[in-house]
């Protein structure tokens, strides 16, 4: 590494330096990084560098001479990926037709999409929801009191050797847990999935046949198959519900359009108000229709009242 590498020293050079950072802005293929991925890798270095100053490698931060942003992100959802509340229902049934019927590969992750839908939850919350953090009456409202994520990071990143991490709630101290109220609708879903399929050897209620954790090419396969089956191939063509994190944005956007207090929304999907305003309230697909439906009603009902000044 030393041999391949130039000296520290040349950082001073603003020259050398922003051809660094604009080398973060780019992936392996040449193309551009996402400016969550570009702040990240700007994070690493720096607190590199401050690591060398003090080993006496540096004397103060050569990034601070050079005038260098990260790239700005879009604020806002693309209104086109968020589903409305008919067609996330045509995608949940589609799921139930996905692969064969004894293996059932749709049918074990219905829950889990439903999940992401009616509760907000985020891929690797979903995936390590257990029975035990659950309460699922057999009607009304239930309750996930949510603490654990696995997301995937592979076997030579975890310090356990396995293909998914083991942590606590994204951006929360350890140990900090995360109430979510479950609607009757998928208290209904889940409590079906574990009479079918039981739950996984820890409890897990979403596992692959094996009773492993489900890994997200196992995830985006299943809903890639989901969409082929429940969309017109018009509407297959664009980007609505072309991810399934796209469902945790039409889950938040579909509450504000409900008219929930944007502070309950915000605490339930642990984001902060302005943060969810900014990305999420104008996102709900078709709901200019629905406004205006609502717009011609009324004017309506003002057209069919008499007259009253003729009265």
């Amino acid at each position: 590494m030393a041999k391949a590498s130039r000296p520290l020293i040349d950082l001073y050079d603003p020259a050398v330096a922003r051809g660094v950072l604009e080398a973060l802005s780019l992936k392996r293929d040449g193309g551009p990084a996402a400016p969550d991925t570009v702040s990240r890798k700007r994070r690493i270095l720096v607190n590199a560098l401050y690591h060398a100053i003090e080993q006496w490698e540096l004397g103060s931060n050569p990034l601070d001479r050079t005038r260098w942003r990260v790239p700005k992100q879009a604020s806002a959802v693309d209104p086109r990926v968020v589903v409305n509340p008919q067609q996330a229902r045509d995608l949940l049934a589609a799921l139930s037709y996905v692969g064969g019927f004894k293996r059932a590969r749709g049918r074990r992750l219905v829950g889990l999409f439903a999940g992401m839908y009616y509760a907000g939850l985020r891929p690797e919350e979903a995936v390590a929801v257990t029975l035990a953090d659950c309460t699922l009456p057999v009607s009304g409202w239930g309750r996930l009191v949510l603490h654990r994520t696995r997301p995937q990071a592979g076997k030579r990143w975890t310090d356990s050797g396995e293909m998914h991490d083991d942590r606590g709630l994204k951006s929360r101290p350890p140990g900090e847990v995360r109430i979510v109220p479950l609607p009757p609708h998928l208290v209904a879903i889940w409590r079906d999935s574990v009479r079918t399929f039981g739950t996984a050897p820890d409890g897990r209620l979403f596992f692959t046949e094996r009773g492993t954790i489900l890994g997200y090419t196992t995830i985006h396969r299943a809903w890639k198959d989901a969409r082929a089956l429940a969309l017109s191939p018009e509407l297959a063509a664009t980007p609505l519900g072309e991810r399934p994190y796209d469902l945790r944005h039409s889950a938040l956007s579909t509450w504000l359009a409900a008219g929930a207090d944007p502070a309950e929304v915000a605490q339930r999907a642990r984001n902060s108000v302005e943060f969810l305003l900014t990305r999420y309230a104008k996102c709900l697909y078709d709901r200019q229709s629905l406004t205006n439906q609502r717009i011609e009603d009324l004017l309506e009902a003002y057209d069919s009242r008499p007259d009253r000044a003729a009265g």
